[in-house]
């Protein structure tokens, strides 16, 4: 809001070349403001302003900005200001960046760092992608147990401006194995000569450094910490992760399970930003996948042809059918994912939610059921277009769907644990799977439905 209010000014002064105001302009905005900004600029525009920026300003805003336009600008800027900013950048940012640059421009930023900041991001591209290591600043601040409360204090003043957050605070013994953590208020209300051991509550969290994304983001949930340390096989503490990257990390995650349940690989990039043959080669798989498991219904027709022949009045309610199932389906597959994703169910809660979903596939059968062979009988013009035994085709109707509806949620429910049991996404193919089984049985069931009902009427 704020930076379609202001975009006009901040264009006209750059088309003026304005800078004195300009840089006064920006010195009253916030970085998340500036940077929302400049999002919206050109890209030459927003790397004008980059070199008009003080050094300390550009790097705070440049944290701000999405990955993609930090990766454009990064191969826009002079060696100077790259120089500025990537050093400038907090660790784990800077990893995030230098895995989306092409390997030419990484080399360059690698070139331009510190020997200090260029060790510490070595290291951090070491981890296997997505580990929490990739994700963890070394940017902490860690006190000895036999410290005083006010020897504590006078060691964060001295060594805590750099680090990630100060809420919290790790104790680690002469090894830097970590023991314990402590929260600032604790420090500053305690005792000056209290020791750091006897302040903390003894309970430990950490996050092992080989961690994926999902089990770092799970313990965020579970311990609710706005940081977490992460450590090695040893019990070494090597760095923190904070809250706000566990937010774009759950962003992420949650995002790619969108995607994966509308029948699709993930994108790697944004819509906009993720090239054409990409992107049809991430949604063409899954599309073929479920082409051909279509054929299988039209095989099921084939094989109901004579019943077909028999009753055409059979055909007009096979869309009816089998999108119910489908749907009922899909209703049933998207809440065990999400269940199954945020802990809520377990793999040995299988048998629970079978019976649950039966369960619930009869009541909500019955209902369509029920309205669907009202819709038929109460029709004025029932006996012209379902001829003279519509009740019966009203009946084999609701019947229909009370199966295909309880074996859509049956299937959409179940095919998540099962992929789950066999180490796959849940989200990766249960819906594609779930369309095409619920679409062949539900002609058989249908089919078989009027086999039985309408013997000898038709």
């Amino acid at each position: 809001m704020l930076g379609n209010l202001l975009r006009p000014d901040i264009e006209k002064m750059i088309r003026d070349k304005d800078w004195k105001h300009l840089r006064q302009e920006f010195a009253q905005l916030d970085p998340s403001d500036l940077a929302e900004i400049l999002e919206e600029f050109p890209l030459q525009d927003a790397a004008l302003v980059f070199r008009i920026l003080p050094r300390d300003a550009a790097a705070v805003i440049f944290e701000y900005l999405p990955l993609e336009l930090q990766t454009k600008l990064v191969q826009s800027l002079a060696d100077e200001q790259l120089v500025n900013v990537v050093n400038a950048m907090a660790p784990d940012d800077r990893t995030r960046l230098l895995e989306e640059l092409p390997p030419e421009v990484t080399k360059r930023v690698l070139g331009s760092l510190t020997p200090s900041e260029l060790k510490i991001a070595r290291q951090l591209l070491g981890y296997p992608e997505d580990s929490a290591g990739r994700y963890m600043t070394p940017e902490y601040v860690a006190v000895r147990p036999d410290m005083t409360a006010a020897e504590a204090l006078s060691y964060i003043r001295k060594h805590g401006k750099g680090a990630e957050t100060l809420n919290v605070i790790y104790v680690t013994d002469e090894k830097g194995r970590l023991l314990s953590d402590l929260k600032l208020a604790a420090l500053v209300m305690a005792q000056p000569t209290m020791k750091v051991e006897d302040l903390s509550d003894g309970q430990m969290f950490n996050i092992p450094a080989t961690a994926d994304r999902e089990e770092f983001v799970a313990a965020f949930e579970k311990y609710d910490r706005v940081a977490l340390p992460v450590t090695d096989s040893k019990g070494v503490m090597l760095g923190i992760i904070t809250i706000d990257d566990v937010l774009d990390v759950a962003e992420a995650e949650a995002t790619e399970d969108i995607q994966k349940l509308g029948g699709m690989q993930a994108l790697e990039a944004p819509y906009m930003d993720s090239p054409f043959l990409d992107m049809i080669k991430k949604r063409a798989g899954w599309l073929l996948v479920l082409f051909f498991g279509e054929m299988f219904t039209a095989t099921a027709m084939a094989f109901f042809e004579g019943e077909i022949k028999r009753a055409v009045v059979l055909a007009l309610f096979i869309p009816l059918i089998i999108s119910s199932g489908g749907n009922s389906g899909s209703q049933a597959t998207s809440l065990i994912i999400r269940s199954l994703a945020v802990r809520e169910l377990e793999l040995s809660d299988w048998a629970r939610v079978m019976r649950r979903e039966i369960l619930s596939g009869v009541v909500l059968g019955s209902i369509l059921g029920l309205v669907g062979f009202l819709r038929i009988v109460l029709w004025p013009s029932r006996v012209a277009v379902y001829g003279p035994h519509f009740v019966q085709v009203a009946v084999v109707v609701s019947i229909s769907l009370v199966g295909v509806v309880m074996f859509g949620t049956l299937v959409g429910s179940m095919l998540p644990f099962l992929l789950r049991r066999l180490g796959l996404d849940p989200a990766a193919a249960s819906a594609p799977f779930v369309a095409t089984l619920v679409d062949v049985s539900g002609l058989i069931i249908y089919f078989s439905a009027a086999s039985i009902v309408l013997r000898g009427l038709l």
